[in-house]
């Protein structure tokens, strides 16, 4: 027996459509597991030692990692900007702990994405899984410059390269050539040096024209020439 056009009508189950998922969207908004949260210049995202269970995505400002010795030293690792994730080591281990510590060097807006989140869409969410694969292939490349750079490069190459990336030179979007006040200090904990040897090199760049500061301080592509110069 056949079904007229209004028995298959009523039989026909419509299904909704499926959204399709947007990374840019998931990483800009609160959501399920998602809480965007404010810090202001000097305060925590998270402490060394403490429980991980969340991953970062930085929407805009700067945050440095640092680390401590258990003798109390302190080490600045990397500093990290708009776009980039931190925290992502909580995702390796079950009860994972904070190897570092994160703290804002400017006022920051973050993603704080639930570890269980994180996990469910890596699995269900090609798009968002070859994101984040892709940053944290391109940070383990960053780690191994870095390697390489404090083993054969002079302080002064290195610290070139650190001001470098700061202004986000060789990123597909374009340089930020003003980048935010950072301490010689914390110069010198990043290339492995002294503070009179950033400061000496410091002064050297600016009378070169590579950069200017006066309060904030610029950054200029001729910077580069130090870098590639042997």
């Amino acid at each position: 027996m056949h079904l007229n056009l209004k028995q298959m009508a009523q039989t026909t189950r419509i299904l909704p459509k499926k959204i399709k998922f947007d990374p840019r969207t998931f990483l800009a908004q609160n959501g399920l597991g998602r809480t965007v949260v404010e810090l202001q210049k000097r305060q925590t995202a998270f402490t060394q030692g403490e429980g991980a269970d969340t991953v970062f995505y930085i929407q805009k400002g700067r945050i440095k990692l640092t680390v401590i010795s258990k003798r109390g030293k302190e080490a600045t690792i990397t500093l990290l900007g708009a776009g980039d994730f931190l925290g992502e080591e909580c995702l390796a281990a079950i009860q994972p702990q904070r190897i570092t510590t994160a703290t804002a060097l400017t006022s920051c807006t973050l993603l704080k994405i639930a570890r269980q989140e994180i996990i469910r869409v890596l699995h269900e969410e090609k798009a968002f899984s070859e994101v984040f694969v892709s940053y944290l292939l391109s940070r383990n490349i960053r780690t191994q410059e870095d390697l390489i750079d404090q083993l054969f490069n002079s302080s002064e190459k290195r610290l070139a390269r650190a001001l470098l990336l700061l202004a986000r030179f060789g990123k597909e979007s374009s340089p930020e050539t003003v980048i935010p006040k950072i301490s010689q200090e914390t110069l010198a904990e990043m290339i492995g040096t002294t503070r009179s040897r950033v400061s000496f090199f410091m002064n050297r760049f600016r009378k070169l024209g590579f950069i200017e500061y006066n309060g904030t301080m610029k950054v200029n592509s001729s910077l580069l020439n130090v870098v590639l110069h042997d």
